[in-house]
């Protein structure tokens, strides 16, 4: 700093001669500014080319370097400020300075003595105040360095187990900050994102299945369409061959022959007709008409009918059904669906009684019971009763001409309707059947 000032005190006595003005204005300059300051002894001398004296404030300054001893030096191009000490013994800063013409040269210096050296010697105090700066600026870059470095450490591992498919476990231990807060936000969106993977993947894993479970369920379908169709036809092609093959085979035989052939054509009808059914159903339940239906009226007509078309054969049919009991559903499946509990209780439960009715409610759907008084079934057959061409009897179900697909068809019915369908065995005997069929809500 004192190196420094004098500089600037030579360089402005240098520009006032340059422009060739008097000295004395800054004579007056550095007296008051450097009143009270450690440059208020200040002492500057100016020669020229021939080293007589041209202006001196204070004590003018040696111009023969011989009669100062130099204990250091810094040399500046032009200008040189050293520290030196004269022949009494005094010490002082100096500074030279010398114009571009080399017609003068500036002197400028300051006594180097117990006021000035107390004015730029250092306390120890100041270098503890650095010290514990410089510790706390450390202790603070360690801090937030270390917290940035734990945020992108934590990213590195999580980076790794993304890429290998491990787990990671680490994310609440991010720092609470932006760098953090960001970490955290890339993790959830991979989570996000990998549930969302997982959850297509197990959609897709259910759809698979379901694909392959209704191909193993049409294939083995098929295979039963074909063995029941099979037998009929079998039938009917050895009773036509054995007409053609006597001509004059008397009218009885004939007749019962051909009578034979018509029951078993009406098998096979049936059984195109339950498959037609089935397939509806299975395929295009999602588009059947819903309308309102009344089912005290729909049972009422089913009892009404049978004298007519003998649906129940010799068994009683009862029904228990109130007024106003209105389902969403379609009136031809829903019909066909109580025919054919019928049609099954007469051909196969061995009872002398039916019946129907509404054993509760709930705000949408309604529960109905289907029962008889027969012989019910064992209890390893109740889980199979729904599955297609599964017979208890199959010798006496082929007699009475049973497909096999009446209690599917029920199932699918209400399945498509939206309900449920349940069997068991009744404690006083018989079977009974309970399913439920959603309420009409509109209007």
């Amino acid at each position: 700093m004192l190196t420094s000032q004098l500089g600037l005190i030579n360089n402005r006595v240098l520009r006032a001669y340059e422009a060739d003005q008097t000295l004395r204005p800054i004579n007056s300059f550095i007296a008051s500014y450097f009143a009270g300051s450690p440059f208020e002894d200040v002492r500057i001398t100016v020669y020229n080319r021939e080293g007589l004296l041209e202006y001196s404030l204070g004590i003018p300054l040696p111009f023969d370097r011989g009669s100062m001893s130099v204990i250091s030096r810094i040399d500046e191009g032009a200008d040189c400020r050293e520290l030196v000490r004269d022949n009494m013994g005094d010490t002082y800063f100096l500074s030279r300075a010398e114009s571009d013409d080399g017609r003068i040269m500036v002197l400028s210096a300051l006594p180097f003595d117990a006021d000035v050296s107390d004015a730029i010697d250092v306390d120890s105090t100041v270098w503890v105040v650095i010290g514990g700066c410089m510790f706390l600026t450390l202790f603070i870059t360690y801090y937030f360095t270390r917290m940035l470095t734990r945020s992108v450490t934590l990213l590195k591992d999580f980076a790794y187990r993304a890429a290998t498919g491990g787990h990671f476990t680490g994310y609440d231990k991010f720092p609470r900050n932006e760098l953090g807060d960001i970490s955290r936000q890339i993790v959830a969106l991979y989570n996000e994102r990998e549930r969302a993977v997982e959850q297509i993947r197990k959609e897709r894993k259910v759809a698979i299945h379901a694909i392959e479970e209704k191909v193993r369920v049409t294939r083995q379908m098929t295979n039963n369409i074909n063995h029941e169709i099979k037998t009929p036809v079998g039938i009917v092609r050895g009773y036509l061959e054995t007409i053609l093959a006597d001509p004059d085979m008397d009218t009885a035989t004939r007749t019962r022959f051909l009578e034979r052939m018509l029951s078993n054509v009406e098998r096979l009808s049936g059984l195109l007709n339950d498959v037609s059914i089935m397939t509806r159903l299975e395929n295009g339940g999602n588009k059947i008409a819903v309308n309102k239906v009344d089912m005290y009226d729909l049972v009422y007509q089913i009892e009404y009918d049978m004298p007519a078309n003998n649906l129940a054969g010799e068994m009683e049919f009862s029904f228990d059904i109130p007024l106003e009991c209105y389902v969403a559903g379609n009136y031809g499946l829903i019909n066909g669906m109580i025919c054919g509990l019928i049609r099954n209780a007469a051909m196969y439960s061995g009872g002398t009684k039916i019946g129907l009715r509404l054993i509760s409610e709930s705000e949408r759907f309604y529960m109905f019971a289907f029962y008889d008084n027969g012989n019910g079934v064992a209890e390893e057959h109740l889980p199979h009763l729904f599955e297609r061409f599964y017979r208890v009897d199959t010798g006496r179900s082929r007699k009475q001409g049973g497909t096999g697909l009446g209690l599917p068809i029920v199932k699918s019915t209400v399945v498509t309707h939206g309900g449920t369908i349940s069997v068991h065995n009744r404690s006083t005997g018989g079977l009974e059947f309970i399913f439920s069929l959603p309420k009409w809500t509109g209007d």
